[in-house]
């Protein structure tokens, strides 16, 4: 059909609509635009060539055969109260049918402290496991073969640390550590500008992102070093296209800085990886993801003059929507996941973690993660889904949205390089107020009515308490102090001064790697906090930025 041809039969259908909305006036919250054309998606710069799976860039996936090749890495997200605990819902995992294991640690954990500090009371194993030192890393994959099971860490100030628990695991286990395969997530520009688990300033933070991008580009070569978050920053409340410009953003001064330290670009891109979120708009979500790719392709060979395709590929890890999550009716959840799950899948993510439904009022039990798990099973060997590669190219819609997201990306990546590049650009709190500003036009919506939350604004039923959930025993905050106090009382203390005062001293020259440093210090048993104090001590603190 001639552009002439479409042109004319959208004048007559707009015709029709008029004449229908006068009679039928359409619901609220819906795209100002009804029917797309192939008018929609060659009035841009991109035309109707999307090119080929696996091939630059990328928009229709990084594999040529995507899931026709292999399915993507089912990685359940658990972790609570002790080491032992977590390493029993682990291996339940792994016998369900879990090919990724993903670790959540507790908050005194994610900022470097220990369960005995004072600061950590009341808040050991509450969201995730506690990690004191190596001691607890051996028991959470204690029956776990570290050659075999690909395993990412949600933990980004101290992330240094626990990947050298990790890797001495590993070689514990006899593994060594170039036969390691996982992630730490190691994104700390995120945490300054949306999730606030930080501990230094940028400088000495990005110091030791890029001393992790140099040392396993050494010694840990399939070890994806850093996931790039707009997870957290889409949790806060911005929009699919904040998600994925912020996050780029975050990652072009990720590569600038490990460059500006001396790397070549493709000794260490390869191994940089995304963490997307899987919201409830399923078709957007579905261009959200093929618009990112297509984007981090160019930032990569354009802008810093990558040679390597590998460099060039955004490799994503996803979960579905935490925030999306009701407590009212909590079995609707299950529905919010599959179709979370979908989008992701025909979007194209690597590895996928789905929430369970009770995530909106507790830490899940098994039934409900084994139910999240299952969603992504028949998701994958039922739906059909998975079956055909990028299976909605060529829609009308997929692709003009998929050109709309990238475009308004690019304006907020110009914004923050206009700005001086992401981490001014998080100085200033300009990333946080967009966020902040969104979050608040989605709240509103949701109050007036304009947008409907099924069970919450809309269609609400009485409901009695839920039972049966998960309950952190109160106890495990004193069973981790005891642990503490008898692996201080066995260790060799004199070899954890000694290996302490090296990290003291590396922290205080700007040119060495900390990495060996801190492996070398883990092995002694020094502890997270003790670890974490040297650094603040050298370091100092972040004090976040405030918007008026």
């Amino acid at each position: 059909m001639s552009n002439e041809n479409v042109k004319t039969g959208l004048e007559a259908y707009n015709a029709k609509v008029a004449k229908a909305i006068a009679r039928f006036p359409e619901r609220g919250n819906l795209p100002e635009q009804r029917l797309y054309t192939p008018l929609d998606v060659e009035k841009t710069d991109y035309g109707t060539d999307i090119g080929f799976p696996g091939q630059y860039p990328f928009t229709r996936g990084v594999q040529p055969t995507m899931y026709r090749g292999r399915f993507w890495t089912m990685r359940m997200y658990a972790g609570f109260s002790t080491a032992e605990e977590s390493n029993k819902r682990y291996r339940y995992l792994i016998e369900s049918g879990a090919t990724g294991l993903s670790c959540a640690f507790d908050l005194p954990t994610q900022i470097g402290y220990d369960s005995d500090d004072a600061i950590s009371e009341g808040e050991v194993g509450k969201v995730g496991v506690a990690i004191d030192s190596l001691a607890d890393m051996e028991i959470l994959f204690d029956k776990i073969d570290l050659g075999k099971v690909s395993t990412s860490m949600t933990i980004n100030a101290p992330a240094s640390v626990l990947l050298a628990m990790y890797i001495a695991v590993g070689e514990k286990q006899g593994v060594s550590a170039d036969k390691l395969k996982g992630t730490i997530q190691n994104d700390i520009l995120k945490e300054y500008a949306a999730r606030g688990t930080y501990i230094f300033p940028p400088k000495p933070s990005m110091r030791l992102i890029t001393n992790i991008f140099e040392y396993c580009s050494q010694s840990v070569p399939n070890w994806n070093t850093i996931s790039i978050s707009g997870y957290h920053i889409r949790e806060a409340g911005s929009t699919a296209a904040q998600e994925i410009a912020f996050t780029i953003a975050d990652g072009i001064a990720y590569v600038e800085a490990a460059i500006k330290a001396g790397l070549n670009v493709d000794d260490f891109a390869g191994r940089l990886s995304f963490f997307w979120n899987a919201h409830n708009n399923v078709l957007e979500e579905v261009s959200k993801f093929r618009a990112s790719r297509r984007l981090w392709a160019k930032v990569m060979k354009e802008r810093f003059g990558a040679t390597n395709p590998k460099s060039w590929m955004l490799r994503v890890h996803t979960q579905t929507a935490g925030s999306m999550l009701t407590a009212q009716q909590p079995e609707n959840n299950i529905v919010r996941v599959a179709l979370q799950t979908a989008a992701a899948v025909m979007g194209g993510t690597q590895s996928l973690h789905t929430n369970s439904k009770d995530e909106a009022l507790a830490l899940p039990t098994e039934d409900s993660v084994r139910i999240a798990l299952r969603t992504q099973q028949i998701v994958a060997y039922e739906s059909g889904l998975a079956d055909v590669i990028d299976p909605l190219a060529g829609s009308y819609y997929v692709e003009a949205l998929t050109n709309k997201i990238e475009e308004e990306a690019q304006n907020y990546i110009k914004k923050i390089d206009d700005l001086g590049g992401a981490v001014n650009a998080i100085e200033q709190g300009y990333i946080q107020k967009e966020i902040q500003d969104s979050a608040y036009k989605w709240q509103m919506d949701v109050e007036k009515g304009a947008k409907t939350i099924v069970g919450v604004n809309k269609f609400q039923i009485e409901e009695k308490p839920v039972e049966g959930l998960l309950k952190v025993d109160a106890s495990v905050g004193e069973l981790q102090k005891k642990k503490l106090a008898d692996l201080r009382a066995k260790r060799d203390n004199a070899a954890v001064e000694k290996a302490l005062a090296a990290l003291k001293k590396a922290c205080q020259d700007e040119h060495a790697n900390l990495m060996p440093v801190i492996l070398e210090a883990v092995k002694t048993y020094a502890t997270l906090g003790e670890i974490c104090g040297v650094m603040r001590e050298v370091f100092g603190e972040y004090q976040a930025h405030v918007s008026l």
